[in-house]
This record gives C-alpha cells, structure tokens and sequence, in this order.
C-alpha cells in the first residue's frame, strides 16, 4: 500500500467530475487499500478518488472511533434523501478549515463494494453527511462551495497565506 499526494483546494484538478468504473479490479482494490492508507495516515474519514488525482468514482469512508470500519463505494449514487441536518464539515483537500453545511439527515446509497458485488446502504448523521461530502467530490465540488462567497474568499486567502508559510519554511525565504 501507498501513501497518496491529498489535493488541495483551490486545485483546478478538485472541480473535474469522476469517471464510472466499468469493472472492479485488482486495480481497483489497490486503489481503495491506497486510499484507505492515505486516509487513515491524514487522518481522516473520508476520502474520494479525485481528491488523490484519479478520476474514478470511488470514495472510502470509515467514521468509527477505532478506525474499524471501513466502508467502499464504488460507483456510488444517492437514490432518495429526506430531513436536513447541520454539521460541521473539514476536509483533507482544504485543510485546517472547518464550516457548518446543510444537508439531508438521511440518505439511501446504491453502490458496488470492493468485490464489485451491488449493495444498498440507508445511512444518516454523520455517515450520511460524509457519504454526501465525498460523492460531492466525486462530482466536482468541495464542500466550500456550500459556503457564501465571502467566506470561500477568505478560505482561499487564509490557504494561500498557509501555502506560503510552508513554502518559506522549506526555502528558508519569504515567496512573493
């Protein structure tokens, strides 16, 4: 398993949508253990294939206290969603910035697991908001985007400013 570069937001890479998986492979596992890994490692508990540069519809998920439950979408699609629920959301692609989003309480997910083999989830809380965050991505948007203007304005600033505080740590000068 591997370690995989996480994406980070204002990245144009982040804004392309994924791509179907026509059939779950060995490359495909080894893309959802590598995932896994990145998102363990981060961490985090959530993670979609674009956010490490590939354009598959595959997300990982694990919200449990012991990292002992890991969830596999492949292909995943919302098929019904009702009541709406307020959580604080962050995210491996927009690090260190955390905002309350609006979504459904609960949600119905048709998906292929890593065997390739079809399943339907009913999920709500935190499983559903993280469900509906990465299939977020998988389609091109980040949860910033569910934020007003003024605030996605001072998110992009605030992670340029922390850019280059870590490009000047690294080059031992200031970066214009």
């Amino acid at each position: 398993m591997a370690i995989l570069n996480v994406l980070t937001y204002p990245d144009p890479r982040l804004r392309r949508c994924a791509e179907a998986v026509k059939v779950v492979d060995d490359d495909t596992r080894k893309l959802i253990d590598d995932m896994a890994e990145t998102m363990y490692t981060a961490p985090g508990i959530g993670l979609a294939a674009i956010q490490v540069d590939v354009r598959k519809r595959v997300i990982v998920i694990d919200v449990s206290e012991d990292q002992s439950a890991l969830n596999v979408f492949v292909n995943p699609v919302i098929t019904a969603s009702s009541g709406e629920q307020e959580r604080e959301e962050g995210c491996l692609s927009v690090p260190g910035i955390y905002a309350t989003v609006k979504r459904a309480e609960s949600i119905v997910v048709n998906a292929l697991d890593r065997s390739g083999s079809e399943f339907i989830l009913e999920a709500d809380g935190v499983l559903a908001v993280c469900i509906q965050h990465e299939i977020d991505h998988l389609n091109g948007k980040v949860f910033v985007d569910h934020l007003s203007r003024i605030k996605r304005d001072r998110i992009r600033k605030k992670l340029s400013k922390q850019e280059r505080r870590g490009l000047e740590t690294l080059t031992g000068s200031a970066v214009a």
